[in-house]
């Protein structure tokens, strides 16, 4: 942005003389016929009609001179609201807190988790004479685990605050509504703008989207012509004014309602349009500067509008960890119950007959209160069970949550340390900006993803070409590269870059061109046998397009500005090969061409009289031309599906040979097109103009229909010149990490903004797509529903709006559809033809959608792709059909949504998420991609060139598409298994102390007695069996990362959810009591008649706690030991330091004084170093509570091996046999690489095994366009 209005007080002068020099270029010519036309009131008569109703109520004064003071005086109150309303600050943030609300939202966010509702309730417990122990030691872990949580939420909160101020210049959030904004070449708007003019007399401007919509093309704003005439410079706005009044804000990208008024010109209103708002976000682009009044800021942005609140997400292992509490939590409740009634039972017998029995007579129930009264024995049981609660609280693991954000901390450092995700070329590592969900990444279950700047890097390469009946390039594409890799072809597989290969030493490589064949490279095309077609092919090339030429000053170098990269490829493939496009005119474009005869570059004019557009429906592109020698020529380039109809049969000779090459070329995942001309006659040009000027000239609703109608007259009977083939050249190892992906069983969808073209190539070329894989197409490109749609009652009547003395099954049939669905009569069917559409569209979808299913459900064995569009998607996700539609999505190998608007990408992930209730991964780079990264299970943020939008939303951001291949199946799976694992070994470990505790009650009649001392309970969970569990989190490996990467099926262990399946939970919990069972008895019954003292003393109640304690630790260190897959110093460290941390606890805390050592005064220096019998107990029980576990994956491993149990297998044989030809498992390896290589539908090796087929079968398939089966 480059100021506001009085920003430059002194203006430049050369600016003025600028404006003077700018008409040099005018592209009235060029404008699409659908863009360029200036909105009229007849246009814009409906919509003007709503402003100041509901949903139009924003009034915007623009400038200086905007309102009067008698006029802002005159206001009144509601509309002094809409501009206070309208002024509100154009600052945005993706934050989760601020200053007000962190410590609510991050007290909401712990005591969500059930656990730390329990400890609350044990803390005021301690608080009261019902404490088991002191009240300190029961709140500290607490306290401990609350305070460190939202530290680490608050640092992640502030790194997101950070970035939001990062990437914006600093005057944006200074913007108001209102305000006047000047935006320069290559700029961000940094609002909602309505255009007023710009840098080119006609007020054009070329505007990027590709933050909105993904789309790389550029789209043509015009303003209006009230605003551009009296606004040329900066001086021209000090006394400019105007009122906005147009819609609130809202999501629709594609739609602005709205008229201005301005300041001295008769209070005359002119209608707005779309053709004059400048989104947010977008970028201007070939344009040197334009104005704009700001009509929207911040939040009510339309970028804006369609994000979401940032999501508080949970990774479905903490929510199912919560149940666990919960088992826990009941367990917990049953034991106390027990324990309290015996407890009750036990004290109403110390009163029998009305006396004393004093059996307890250290309880003193002679001389109690009511907690130990024989006359209220009901409610010292109560009372007791709140006691119990306290007391077996550590059947809760109050640390498991502070060491699972430990451990998750820590892993999420080693993503963002990890080398090989790191990208060298714009110096981004990964970077995990949320800690929270890493196991949720060894769970994802679908992918889905944006096209444009995720898959692909936003650039063509010209790579292959057709010409008469030659093929030409010797390129190689990633496709052919991947499909090599799989087959071991040492010529290609081993070529990691493909252009350093092929390129000649000394010469630079060229952007956007990939060809190599020195048979027409240099100008030795002249040579060639059909020279005189390769000239006309590099011609056509060179002239059909509507690319704009930029000449840097300095070094004469020659660079476009193209409405797609396809046609920026061509033009810089023209250029290379001879024919430089140089200058473009108002009506004509200039050419440096090489001269066959005299083998110079001679310069040639060609004079453009029509520009025939591309879009959807045509599928091609025409330009017509005259020569310096008064000859017209029509050329033209489309997709082989339309223009092989339009061929002579008599001129084009080569047509099954191109046919056969574009085959051949799809294969190879290029974008091919078909290039074919014809010489016009005069009197059938000038025939063709006078229709064609009278369709552009029409306002009416088949004004599109008659431009085609009128370019079908002259794209008939051409001459085939060849076809091209550029590669849409994807992100480094796309089609890989895509095989990789399928392999493990990911599904993948791809959500983009683009055409279904553009779209379906995409598809073909990262494997997604492939021939043979028939396609379900769902569509609204239908001839009634266009024509229902424009409400053109006499078209939809011509279509059959009302089809008289005709049936379908017996009824009647309005607009195609049954009469009663519509509840209209034919009279209103004719009055409300937009009604009727909807319903038509809607019905049609439906209709698709059931025939889609039928035709999936009907085959087996085949692999579908569903391919449906923006307008479709929309009443797909309607409440009744969206079900459906989920069902056959599911059914499909892969989806592709074309025209999706950011808000339905969001829907759709929202769709996939809760109606498979499977974990969604979604993965972006622009600020369209920002809802659905929010509204996934995981955000992912590609960092691109961009904007950081998709970034700051994201869970975690990496540099490459390639790079989600090792963050899901190695770090994923990693972090899922380890997360696992620490859960299962906490509720082992827990369950151990707490059953021992429970034992020691029972014979103690359940009197609330501690077994172990209060603070030695505090540190079992903090310091002696903490750091082992920390560093299995971190460290562990069941698998290494090239035996993830080699056997993908091993990731399926996440989202079948193998290692967390309540068989294993409960399996862990029985274990831990069987180990406190082990331990309690066999330690009570070692040292039940030993002397610890010298005097004959046997042991008391804390030298056998002590001891069972001590027999604890090792216990479940050494199980740590046999737990873990992958040993480092550190794991080593750790466990031992727990151990060794144990004994130093025991005797300094027992040197203390007996006030604050309590039980465990001296009890370690007395009576337990100095017995022999400690030390053997202390090394044979925690031995024998080990065996349990051992037998058990002793059988496991051997008879009922998981994934990795098998993968572990095989690499511990590959060690002990490193020579594959004398492993004794060489079919066993081989049938387990078999086995992880799953039969999927899409990915390089669905394509390797479709092309063996084909071969196999000795069938041709012929590509038109793609093949289709189109439910319809």
């Amino acid at each position: 942005m480059a100021g506001e209005q009085g920003d430059d007080p002194n203006p430049n002068p050369d600016r003025r003389r600028r404006r003077r020099r700018r008409g040099a270029l005018r592209l009235s010519r060029l404008y699409s016929f659908a863009c360029a036309r200036r909105p009229s009131v007849a246009d814009d008569h409906a919509e003007s009609a709503r402003i100041g109703g509901p949903g139009f109520s924003r009034v915007v004064n623009a400038g200086a001179a905007a309102l009067s003071l008698e006029q802002q005086q005159q206001q009144t109150a509601a509309t002094a609201e809409q501009l206070l309303v309208a002024s509100a600050s154009n600052s945005i943030s993706t934050t989760k807190y601020n200053l007000l609300t962190f410590l609510p939202k991050s007290l909401f966010e712990q005591f969500r988790r059930v656990a730390n509702v329990y400890f609350l309730f044990s803390a005021g417990i301690a608080y009261s004479p019902l404490a088991a122990y002191s009240s300190s030691s029961a709140i500290a872990p607490l306290v401990i685990v609350i305070v460190a949580t939202m530290i680490k939420e608050a640092i992640e909160d502030w790194r997101r605050n950070q970035q939001d101020g990062a990437f914006r210049d600093a005057k944006w959030k200074d913007v108001r509504v209102g305000d006047i904004v000047k935006v320069e070449k290559d700029e961000f708007f940094p609002a909602d703008l309505v255009l007023l003019s710009s840098s080119y007399e006609d007020a054009i401007c070329y505007v990027e989207t590709m933050n909105l919509d993904g789309e790389t093309n550029l789209k043509l704003k015009q303003s209006l012509e009230a605003t551009s005439t009296s606004l040329p410079d900066d001086e021209s706005f000090l006394d400019f004014g105007a009122v906005i009044r147009c819609e609130d804000p809202n999501a629709h990208l594609y739609t602005f309602v709205g008229n201005i008024e301005i300041h001295d010109q008769e209070a005359q209103q002119h209608p707005l349009s779309p053709q004059q708002l400048l989104l947010r976000d977008s970028k201007l682009r070939n344009t040197e500067f334009v104005y704009g009044a700001v009509v929207f800021t911040g939040h009510d942005t339309k970028v804006m509008q369609n994000a979401m609140k940032v999501p508080s997400k949970r990774s479905n292992i903490e929510k199912k960890m919560d149940w666990v509490i919960y088992l826990l939590l009941f367990s917990l409740v049953v034991i106390s119950v027990v324990g309290s009634i015996f407890f009750g039972i036990a004290t109403r017998d110390d009163l029998k007959d009305g006396k004393m029995r004093m059996k307890r007579w250290y309880l003193r129930p002679d001389d109690t209160e009511i907690y130990y009264d024989p006359n209220n024995a009901a409610i010292a049981a109560a009372f007791h069970f709140l006691t119990a609660m306290m007391l077996y609280g550590y059947f809760i693991p109050i640390s498991l949550y502070i060491s699972i954000e430990i451990v998750k901390l820590l892993q999420a450092l080693f993503i963002n340390q990890d080398i090989k995700m790191y990208h060298e070329e714009t110096d981004t590592p990964a970077h995990a900006r949320t800690s929270n969900l890493n196991e949720e990444l060894g769970q994802v279950d679908t992918i889905l993803t944006d096209k444009t700047g995720t898959l692909t890097c936003n650039s063509m390469e010209f790579i292959k070409c057709s010409i008469a009946g030659t093929a030409y390039g010797r390129g190689i594409t990633e496709v052919e590269r991947a499909m090599a890799k799989k087959k071991g072809s040492p010529l290609i597989a081993d070529m990691d870059n493909g252009n350093q290969y092929f390129q000649p030493e000394g010469k630079v490589a060229v952007k956007g061109f990939n060809f190599r064949d020195e048979r027409v490279m240099d100008g030795n095309w002249v040579n060639q046998p059909n020279s005189h077609v390769i000239e006309i092919f590099f011609r056509l090339l060179a002239v059909c397009h509507t690319c704009i030429p930029e000449v840097d000053e300095e070094s004469g170098k020659i660079s476009y500005e193209a409405e797609s990269p396809d046609e920026a490829a061509f033009v810089v493939a023209a250029r290379e090969l001879g024919f430089t496009f140089y200058q473009r005119t108002q009506t004509a474009v200039s050419l440096h061409e090489l001269d066959p005869v005299s083998g110079k570059q001679v310069d040639r004019s060609y004079r453009i009289l029509n520009i025939l557009e591309f879009n959807s429906s045509r599928k091609r592109m025409s330009v017509i031309v005259k020569n310096e020698e008064g000859k017209t020529f029509l050329f033209s380039k489309g997709a082989d599906s339309v223009m092989f109809e339009r061929l002579s049969g008599s001129e084009s000779a080569y047509r099954e040979v191109t046919q056969q090459h574009i085959n051949e070329y799809a294969d190879a995942g290029l974008r091919t097109l078909v290039l074919a001309y014809r010489e016009l006659k005069e009197d059938e040009y000038a025939y063709f103009d006078r229709k064609f000027t009278a369709a552009k000239n029409s306002v009416s609703a088949d004004r599109d229909e008659k431009i085609e109608e009128a370019a079908d007259l002259l794209e008939r009977d051409l001459i085939l010149l060849g076809a091209t083939a550029v590669e849409d050249k994807l992100q480094k190892g796309v089609p890989e990490c895509v095989d990789k992906l399928a392999q493990a069983g990911i599904k993948i969808w791809v959500l983009t903004g683009d055409k279904m073209e553009t779209a379906i190539n995409i598809g073909y070329a990262c494997s997604l797509l492939r021939q043979g894989m028939k396609q379900i197409t769902i569509t609204l490109e239908t001839p009634e529903i266009i024509a229902m749609e424009k409400g053109d009652v006499l078209a939809c009547e011509a279509v059959a709006v009302w089809e008289k003395g005709r049936r379908y099954g017996g009824r009647s049939r309005i607009c195609g559809l049954p009469m009663e669905t519509t509840g209209l009569s034919p009279p209103a069917a004719l009055e409300k033809p937009k009604t009727l559409a909807a319903t038509a569209s809607k019905d049609s979808v439906a209709r698709q959608i059931n025939e889609g299913k039928k035709l999936v459900n009907a085959s087996s064995g085949e692999t579908f792709a569903l391919i449906i569009d923006g307008k479709s998607l929309t009443y797909a996700l309607d409440d009744d059909t969206k079900a459906m539609f989920l069902d056959l999505a599911i059914g499909c190998g892969s989806v592709i949504c074309c025209r999706s608007s950011p808000k339905q990408k969001a829907l759709v992930t929202r769709l996939v998420k809760t109606g498979t209730g499977k974990v969604t991964l979604a993965i972006g780079d622009g600020a369209n991609d920002v809802g659905m990264i929010q509204e996934a299970d995981i955000g992912v943020g590609i960092s691109g060139a961009e904007g950081m939008q998709a970034v700051m939303a994201s869970d975690v951001s990496i540099a490459q598409f390639r790079f989600l291949e090792r963050l899901l199946l190695v770090h994923g799976h990693w972090c899922y298994s380890r997360i696992t694992s620490m859960i299962c070994y906490f509720l082992y470990k827990n369950i151990t102390f707490g059953v021992t505790m429970f034992i020691y009650e029972a014979y103690t009649s359940f009197s609330g007695q501690a077994f172990y001392n209060d603070w030695a309970m505090s540190g079992y969970n903090i310091f002696f069996t903490s750091l082992p569990v920390i560093a299995m989190g971190v460290f562990d490996q069941d698998v290494s990362a090239r035996f993830c990467l080699k056997f993908p099926t091993l990731y399926q262990e996440g989202p079948q959810n193998l290692l967390f399946q309540w068989r294993r939970i409960v399996g862990w919990m029985a274990y831990g009591v069987a180990s406190a069972v082990i331990i309690f008895y066999l330690s009570t019954a070692s040292l039940q008649h030993q002397a610890f003292r010298r005097g004959g003393e046997v042991i008391d109640m804390a030298t056998l706690g002590a001891t069972a304690y001590t027999c604890i630790v090792w216990a479940v260190n050494l199980q740590m030991m046999i737990t873990v897959s992958y040993f480092t110093l550190v794991q080593h460290a750790c466990i031992w330091i727990g151990i060794a941390l144990w004994y130093v606890f025991l005797a300094v805390y027992g040197a203390m004084t007996p006030d604050f050592s309590t039980t465990f005064y001296m009890v370690f220096a007395d009576a337990l170093a100095g017995a022999p019998s400690y030390w053997v107990v202390t090394l044979l029980v925690p031995a024998a509570a080990l065996v349990p576990y051992f037998t058990y994956a002793v059988v496991k491993s051997w008879f009922f091996p998981d994934y990795h149990n098998e993968i572990q297998w095989l690499r511990h044989r590959e060690r002990a046999h490193p020579d594959p030809e004398s492993s004794a498992d060489v079919e066993f390896g081989h049938a387990l690489r078999q086995f992880s290589v799953r039969s999927t539908g899409v990915g390089v090796s669905a394509r390797r095994d479709a092309a063996v087929v084909r071969r196999l079968n000795g069938t041709q398939v012929h590509h038109a366009d793609s093949p289709q089966t189109q439910a319809s």
